[in-house]
């Protein structure tokens, strides 16, 4: 088990984070939990927005958080402040921002990153650009000339269930687990390294090039850009990008 081999080795867990997706019921639940905290896990992070209630019933989060509550597991519920917001509606099926925006207000949606911190990458891309301000692509591309040093941090990070990390919190990007800690093979990622030392600038004109790619007139951000790019490469090129997994994420 993950937990085991990790606090085995000298690596603290301080907690393990859950959408409460598994969750079936309480006695199923008690059990994966009491596994779990016999093998030394001490508290479970239970994340809580509109964000996952368009996907997870709040049913799923309540029943985790009982059978925490029965077995003697630290909850940690990320973030409380939703809690009651979320459970005006009906717990046994999903709901869409536009339900919370038209219980909550038209500027429900917008008010979000100002109480959750969110990142603008991936589906939030697509879930914010119609609320956020636009910058026109010229002056995008004439404000990022450098590199992008942001796919150096590892302050937080994540694997995915396919082996890939995915460096600089940037969806969509992936480097194989078997190919960190060495020097990331120019030949094999030949866009990621083309982002960390021309930037967007640079792989704007290499996908323009290679793939007449067409810009949209705006986008919210060079992330957003970024992202833009990439899903265009995935769908003109025909080819495998190591660094573009997993291939799904553009579908």
């Amino acid at each position: 088990m993950v937990v085991e081999t990790s606090l085995a080795t000298g690596m603290r867990i301080e907690y393990v984070e859950t959408n409460s997706s598994w969750f079936r019921d309480g006695p199923s639940a008690r059990k994966i939990l009491s596994s779990l905290k016999e093998s030394g896990l001490t508290t479970l992070l239970i994340s809580m927005s509109p964000f996952h209630n368009e996907y997870i019933p709040f049913f799923k989060v309540k029943g985790v958080i009982e059978a925490c509550q029965d077995v003697g597991m630290h909850v940690f519920p990320w973030i409380l402040d939703f809690y009651e917001e979320i459970d005006a509606f009906e717990d046994g099926k999903t709901h869409s921002i536009s339900e919370y925006e038209a219980k909550y207000g038209r500027g429900y949606l917008i008010g979000l990153p100002a109480r959750y911190w969110i990142h603008f990458g991936g589906r939030a891309l697509q879930t914010f650009a119609p609320a956020l301000g636009a910058t026109p692509c010229e002056k995008i591309l004439s404000s990022s000339s450098q590199g992008c040093d942001e796919l150096l941090g590892v302050s937080h990070f994540h694997f995915d269930l396919f082996g890939n990390y995915i460096p600089g919190l940037c969806s969509g990007l992936a480097i194989q687990r078997d190919d960190l800690g060495g020097v990331v093979s120019e030949d094999e990622y030949p866009l990621l390294h083309t982002l960390y030392h021309k930037g967007i600038g640079g792989l704007f004109e290499f996908v323009s090039q290679e793939y007449a790619f067409a810009p949209a007139p705006q986008y919210i951000s060079k992330c957003h850009l970024c992202h833009d790019l990439r899903r265009h490469v995935v769908e003109k090129s025909g080819k495998i990008f190591k660094e573009l997994q997993p291939k799904g994420f553009y579908g």
